[in-house]
């Protein structure tokens, strides 16, 4: 059996798609919710549009969490879209959720908060643990 390594080109891919994703979920699904209970509004985010500095931390924050991923992926020989699928749901939901959740319960934020925000590293993660888990690539 060939050893597994990491596919740079599956990861990229996961990371458009966590883009994607993230541009639809706190746009036309979540984000009236989300920025009625984060406080924010359109004409201030308008009014001061995100800098450089915001681009890199959130391609580095996503991109990283992808590639250890993809190195996880790598070590424990997964090579199916179901095991992918299935253990990107479970690092999503036991690593980001559940702390998103009790942090949210202690800082006294809205429960759906935590909800829209840790989902959408859910559904980000066992999208991306799909793609990782299926497209594999060998030595």
């Amino acid at each position: 059996m060939n050893d597994l390594k990491i596919n740079h080109l599956a990861v990229l891919v996961c990371l458009v798609w966590m883009f994607v994703l993230g541009f639809s979920w706190y746009g036309p699904i979540f984000g009236e919710p989300w920025m009625a209970m984060t406080g924010l509004d359109l004409e201030t985010i308008e009014a001061n549009p995100p800098g450089a500095g915001v681009w890199i931390s959130n391609v580095l924050s996503s991109l990283l969490p992808l590639y250890l991923i993809a190195y996880m992926f790598v070590r424990m020989n997964v090579r199916s879209a179901v095991s992918g699928l299935t253990f990107g749901f479970l690092l999503g939901f036991v690593l980001y959720l559940l702390p998103h959740l009790t942090s949210g319960m202690f800082s006294q934020d809205p429960y759906p908060l935590a909800w829209i925000e840790g989902g959408f590293q859910v559904v980000g993660w066992t999208v991306s643990g799909l793609v990782l888990g299926a497209w594999t690539k060998t030595r």
